[in-house]
């Protein structure tokens, strides 16, 4: 895949920090030795001292804070450690769901291998709170403000509410076809249906933190152009 250059993703930027609208299908660090491009490589090629102070999932989309300098990583670090970084994500979900507020608060258990489970005995403590935004026939887009910070969190979070988000396979997700939504749908013959996104549809929507002690700032990022070709299609044929 080809990546836009490090520069036309900044959404934000001092002597300290970046923030950076993650495009999809961008691993944030290495994920094997060598290999394919990631957000940490983009970043030092724009930077030398660059460090990526959080993870988004590879598919996932949207804002994403990367440290210029040792003091910012440690002091953005910290702030995601005592839970002080507001993070908001979109998710369009299979199904309509009426979440007014709902906190989920399941203990997450990592098994490894970038799987993770539901466990109440040995798994980390993990809040997510939900409020639906927009309904249609068939899926719901829903904010996600994730309290704490594990792995596929979101995810499996609505997966517990039978809300699994749209395209998510590990979850039981179904993607999104145009077949399912607009009626009288033709496909030609011998060809093959592609689902409306090639991924899961979650996006990272806005992150607050702050830029020295006195200053907070939220940095919104825009959805990248699948998210909105869904919600747009949506919009036209499923509400």
């Amino acid at each position: 895949m080809k990546f836009p250059k490090f520069a036309d993703l900044i959404l934000f930027e001092n002597d300290d920090v970046i923030v950076v609208n993650k495009p999809p299908f961008l691993s944030s660090l290495d994920e094997r030795e060598g290999g394919e491009v990631n957000l940490l490589r983009l970043a030092k090629g724009y930077w030398d001292d660059a460090q990526i102070c959080h993870r988004l999932d590879k598919e996932t989309s949207g804002a994403l804070i990367i440290a210029k300098n040792p003091e910012a990583y440690r002091s953005v670090s910290m702030q995601f450690e005592k839970r002080k970084v507001k993070k908001v994500y979109h998710a369009v979900i299979d199904g309509t769901h009426t979440f007014d507020g709902l906190l989920v608060d399941l203990p997450i258990l990592n098994v490894g291998k970038g799987n993770v489970t539901i466990s109440r005995q040995d798994g980390k403590r993990a809040e997510t709170w939900f409020q639906s935004l927009k309904y249609f026939k068939h899926y719901t887009l829903v904010e996600c403000r994730p309290v704490t910070g594990r792995m596929h969190q979101i995810r499996i979070h609505l997966a517990t509410q039978r809300a699994s988000i749209a395209g998510d396979d590990m979850y039981k997700g179904e993607p999104v076809f145009l077949s399912k939504i607009k009626r009288k749908y033709h496909l030609g013959k011998d060809q093959e249906e592609l689902p409306i996104m090639k991924r899961f549809a979650l996006h990272a929507y806005e992150v607050t933190f702050k830029i020295n002690p006195e200053t907070e700032i939220t940095i919104h990022a825009p959805y990248p152009k699948d998210f909105e070709t869904l919600l747009k299609l949506l919009e036209k044929f499923d509400s």
